[in-house]
């Protein structure tokens, strides 16, 4: 007689249990995107936009010496001579290919955080007052970034000094010095040059005096600029409308131009600070350099394949001067190519064109 317990064939093994009792619990969650993510997402999808828009286009406007590539005959920024045609961009010749991605994301309490900071140091820092019948001085390093007229790898030129003389009131010529060349006058007694923006190349101009304005600042119209962020921010807006790229970059452009080649009053520095700050897009690169080596922070913004940083101390918050680089590859090089550069050396009120003044303290 066979003793040996039967085998219960309605037994579930612990394994099989288990899982049954799994499938009774609810789903685990579902992680949604965090917030910095989200911002970058959004950014990238902005700039595909963009492109599709532009397509082919690598930079901004004229002034700064930008880089641009001749897509036809109607590009009027770009000058050929000898079969190269000079960039509207200035930096110095190398290339640095983390400066676009290291610190790059866009972290808006940081970059807040730090636009507040350099605002207060601006407001804070002592400026001599210019009279109306001198002439603002400023002296920098710069180079400018070049492309065959049949496209290719951009070249630079070496840093060289730029200095220019402005009239205060914008009545008298002022004077462009740069790179050992020749004077070049500037303002509105025939015969001078126009100078479409600090970098650009002077070009021919006719006997007329334009109003001041965001676009054609003289140093009165700049210390009369509104002091509240939202007002400067709106009325930069309003003045840069219709002049190409996104309304975003045009206001982040035109406050770097103030920047560089004007002598704002501190109010008015720290409110362009301040207004900057409303600008989206704008990021934080930890570590950059200048076109004279000087290492600081940037507040930078991407638009149309090239970033722009604007360098400050990582002490003082002074501003040192503006470096461009390509954001994405293309034919001119690969992302983080320089191809723009300037550093601020002085700033400082003259009594005449030419006449070089102490430094000033910025």
């Amino acid at each position: 007689m066979n003793t040996s317990p039967r085998r219960r064939t309605h037994h579930r093994s612990e394994e099989t249990e288990r899982l049954g009792l799994t499938g009774l619990l609810p789903p685990p969650p579902v992680p949604g995107l965090g917030p910095d993510r989200e911002l970058l997402l959004k950014e990238a999808l902005l700039r595909k936009a963009a492109a599709a828009e532009q397509p082919g286009v690598l930079t901004t406007r004229a002034p700064r010496r930008r880089l641009v590539r001749v897509l036809a005959p109607a590009v009027a920024c770009a000058v050929a001579v000898c079969g190269v045609v000079a960039v509207n961009l200035a930096d110095t010749p190398k290339r640095d290919n983390t400066a676009v991605t290291r610190g790059g994301a866009p972290h808006a309490p940081e970059v807040t955080q730090l636009l507040d900071r350099i605002a207060l140091a601006a407001a804070k820092r002592k400026q001599p007052t210019v009279r109306a019948d001198q002439f603002v001085y400023i002296e920098s390093k710069v180079a400018y970034a070049a492309q065959s007229a049949g496209g290719g790898p951009v070249t630079m030129a070496p840093v060289h000094t730029r200095q220019v003389w402005l009239s205060a009131d914008g009545s008298r010529p002022g004077l462009l010095r740069e790179g050992g060349g020749p004077d070049t006058p500037l303002g509105s007694d025939a015969p001078v040059h126009t100078l479409d923006g600090p970098g650009a190349t002077p070009r021919p101009s006719t006997a007329h005096r334009a109003d001041p304005s965001i676009n054609n600042p003289t140093h009165q119209y700049v210390a009369s600029l509104p002091t509240d962020p939202d007002a400067l921010l709106k009325l930069i807006r309003d003045e840069t409308r219709g002049q190409g790229q996104d309304p975003d970059q045009r206001a982040f452009t035109a406050i770097g131009e103030l920047l560089a080649e004007t002598w704002a009053p501190p109010q008015v520095s720290a409110a362009l600070y301040k207004a900057a700050a409303k600008i989206p897009g704008v990021t934080v690169i930890h570590a950059v350099v200048d076109a004279t080596g000087r290492e600081g922070v940037a507040v930078a913004r991407t638009a149309h394949g090239q970033q722009t940083q604007w360098v400050f101390d990582r002490t003082t918050y002074a501003f040192l001067g503006e470096r461009t680089v390509l954001a994405e590859a293309g034919d001119a090089g690969p992302a983080g190519t320089v191809v723009g550069t300037s550093a601020v050396l002085t700033k400082a009120a003259a009594d005449r064109a030419g006449e070089t003044p102490a430094p000033t303290t910025m």
